[in-house]
């Protein structure tokens, strides 16, 4: 049995309105669109009508409103909502999406907390569309869209489309409708195939490049620090506070005496529960040591004043030399 109500909210518009058709797929389920679904969409609708709907009696059963672009509602324009919410009919399944206007240039409202609360209370569902910023979350939830799928493909084109993909991950959706179209179901699909559909490499998370770094990986880095230059994704001067960064927390983590990767993160400033990325500045700072510390805080040192017109060299090339002598650095013994 479906909640009484559905709340899907997120930042990002193309998760978000996947979430929302993948939802009303499910609770529609194999039923007749026409004789169970009630949409509301777009700036001029009346909240009171989508009410009324949700609350009325269907000759063909249970009904789902679709409740879309709610973000245009303030509290005091919710209060039909947050009326029926108290007291849903039990008939229905109510889907409100929380995503932007219809009106291009028009702002919605952040996501109502009152009404967040009352669904909760009601017994309904508030789902965020969003996927996290955490690596293994967000390369779970990329493993089990591709698993969703009606496509076979071959372990090195699921590689492929994750490393071009990188950190947007809002276009997947869309790209695996694309292939499910251009290909066969049946078809096993290799790198040659996925190719010519994958579009431009989309942008990565800081924490591969610096992952890179502590590897000694020198190829990979720099090929990572040209993917996010590219384009004028980042500034160079942005992705070098991320890399000075890195290797401040080691920097102050040396010497310390912490034992525990708690007491790095307590040390570093972190919140309770964020333990990982200490643990992470701790391991690596071990492995370096004091002297190759010290070596990478003066090439980061004369990278920066090189960046800031100490030379002629162009900032990506300064980027691309620094990244190779660290990972270098990470790699000798």
């Amino acid at each position: 049995m479906n909640e009484p109500i559905l709340l899907l909210k997120g930042n990002d518009p193309v998760l978000l309105a996947d979430g929302a058709a993948q939802a009303i797929d499910e609770i529609v389920g194999d039923r007749v669109r026409t004789e169970v679904l009630d949409l509301f969409v777009g700036d001029d609708y009346e909240l009171t009508d989508a009410v009324i709907a949700a609350s009325a009696a269907s000759m063909f059963g249970d009904r789902v409103i679709v409740i879309r672009n709610a973000s245009r509602f303030n509290t005091e324009a919710l209060t039909p909502l947050l009326n029926y919410v108290a007291d849903p009919n039990p008939t229905s399944t109510v889907v409100v999406v929380w995503d932007k206007p219809a009106t291009p240039s028009a702002s919605g409202q952040p996501v109502n907390k009152k009404l967040v609360e009352a669904v909760k209370k009601s017994g309904g569902k508030v789902q965020d569309c969003d996927v996290a910023a955490n690596a293994r979350v967000r390369q779970g939830w990329l493993d089990e869209r591709i698993g969703e799928s009606a496509l076979l493909l071959t372990p090195a084109a699921r590689t492929v489309i994750l490393q071009r993909l990188g950190d947007d991950v809002s276009r997947l959706p869309a790209l695996l409708r694309l292939l499910e179209g251009a290909f066969p179901l049946s078809q096993r699909l290799t790198p040659d195939d996925v190719a010519p559909y994958l579009g431009e490499a989309g942008a990565i998370p800081p924490w591969d490049l610096t992952d890179a770094i502590d590897k000694g990986d020198v190829a990979a880095a720099i090929g990572l620090v040209r993917r996010m230059t590219g384009g004028g994704q980042r500034h160079p001067l942005q992705i070098m506070v991320t890399i000075v960064g890195h290797y401040q927390k080691m920097m102050r983590l040396d010497g310390s005496g912490v034992r525990s990767e708690v007491e790095a993160a307590e040390l570093l400033g972190m919140k309770k529960g964020s333990t990982f990325p200490a643990k992470k500045a701790m391991q690596q700072g071990k492995k370096l040591g004091s002297e190759k510390l010290a070596a990478a805080i003066q090439l980061l040192a004369t990278a920066d004043a090189d960046l800031r017109g100490a030379t002629a060299i162009p900032a990506e090339a300064v980027l691309e030399v620094l990244v190779g002598r660290l990972a270098r650095l990470s790699a000798s013994r």
